[in-house]
């Protein structure tokens, strides 16, 4: 039963130290693995529960790492290895595409490559086109990878442990805003939730697809439109490769329209495959699918010239009342000291 309250980036941490008291072959490392804020707070007190030969800090080598996380892997470890930002394992991708995703199949199917790779977003407060970039759709193009993009504190813990006890190599897309955010949660840490998506709110008039920090979004935006008449369904995709075409199209055949948020640019997306499948699978579309994601042009760093970047509850909302003919009026609540670029007041900073 679900009853405590805790943050996302708390429950991460506790799935942490569930996996490794539950099989000592896990091991955890990146950069800042050791320091104080522990990877914003997602592996602190880690090394002095585990000891520094399963929790350790790296050098800043991240093809190197990444090898020699595969290696481990290959020698009855199950690696968990986090970059801070997403951007930082760019640098190794032959490691990841080549190497952890090609091997199962390589080798006939006697190697398994068990390995976890948590890859945090940035977002705001400065992080700019280089340290903020949503690749979601980069890595889900890659056979033989997992990729997971959770959005709640309980189902962050859930597929976190899930990722972590899979044999295959998982890339655990972890987005920055969503540290803050609470979340009730039970004491269970199940396994195989991977390519599982979960209809979060249930609705008659339209299927809102989303993923990562979007479905809060969502969510505050069904609230609203609840308030206009409009009930919206929720699909919180969770997955995305594999992803769960069978509960997506079961909504979008109940509703009849479709809308995808993606917090990945517009073209080229994970949700730009969602919006083929059901067109192509789907028969029953009164409208239009549409797709909410970032602008197709790098993140800013400025401010003010990211006050018009970032997608909100707004504009899912005007967008619903749009694909809907929606012929009444409404306004929104217009909060002045609201910050669009940090995720709540208590944020200081990146780090």
């Amino acid at each position: 039963m679900i009853k405590k309250t805790a943050s996302f980036a708390k429950l991460i941490n506790n799935t942490l130290s569930k996996a490794m008291l539950s099989n000592k072959k896990v091991i955890c490392f990146g950069l800042g693995a050791t320091d104080p804020k522990g990877i914003f707070g997602t592996t602190t007190g880690l090394k002095k529960k585990f000891g520094d030969s399963r929790v350790f800090d790296i050098p800043a080598s991240e093809n190197a790492i990444t090898g020699f996380a595969i290696g481990a892997s290959m020698n009855g470890f199950i690696p968990v290895l986090t970059h801070q930002r997403l951007d930082f394992a760019l640098l190794s991708l032959d490691q990841i595409i080549n190497g952890a995703a090609k091997y199962h199949y390589m080798f006939g199917g006697k190697i398994n490559i068990p390995i976890c790779i948590r890859l945090i977003i940035g977002r705001g407060w400065g992080q700019g086109p280089t340290h903020s970039q949503n690749l979601n759709s980069l890595f889900a193009q890659i056979p033989g990878l997992k990729v997971v993009i959770p959005s709640t504190p309980n189902d962050g813990k859930n597929l976190l442990y899930s990722s972590i006890f899979d044999p295959d190599p998982v890339i655990f897309l972890e987005h920055r805003w969503l540290h803050f955010a609470e979340g009730k949660y039970d004491n269970n840490y199940k396994k195989n939730q991977l390519g599982k998506s979960k209809v979060i709110k249930k609705g008659k008039d339209i299927t809102v697809c989303t993923m990562s920090y979007m479905t809060l979004e969502a969510i505050k935006a069904g609230i609203f439109l609840k308030k206009l008449g409009i009930e919206i369904e929720i699909v919180d995709l969770r997955t995305i490769r594999p992803i769960d075409f069978n509960t997506i199209n079961k909504s979008v055949n109940k509703t009849g329209s479709i809308l995808c948020v993606d917090t990945g640019t517009e073209l080229f997306s994970v949700s730009s495959a969602i919006i083929t499948h059901s067109s192509l699978n789907t028969f029953k579309l009164k409208n239009k699918p549409e797709i909410i994601g970032m602008p197709n042009i790098p993140e800013p760093t400025s401010y003010y010239m990211t006050k018009e970047y970032y997608n909100d509850y707004k504009v899912i909302v005007k967008k619903v009342l749009q694909m809907l003919k929606f012929k009444g009026s409404y306004s929104f609540i217009n909060n002045k000291d609201e910050k669009h670029d940090i995720p709540n007041k208590t944020f200081k900073g990146p780090f």
